[in-house]
């Protein structure tokens, strides 16, 4: 994320993100910790609005190994 320094500054907590993005706890700790886990964009689109960033902030691509 391009401006994650700027979001670790503020000392958020996963229980803030999770209440005031309307997310499930459960949900964030899956995305954090499964490399795999599939968000659907309901879930991506909160996390938008929350960070107020649009969608190339929050996403990174990463290539699949083969």
């Amino acid at each position: 994320m391009a401006d994650k320094e700027q979001w670790d500054k503020r000392k958020i907590t996963l229980d803030e993100v999770a209440e005031k993005a309307g997310i499930g706890r459960a949900t964030l700790t899956r995305m954090i910790n499964k490399r795999d886990y599939h968000v659907g964009l309901d879930i991506i689109d909160k996390l938008c609005d929350y960070f107020n960033c649009d969608i190339n902030t929050l996403l990174v691509r990463a290539k699949k190994d083969r």
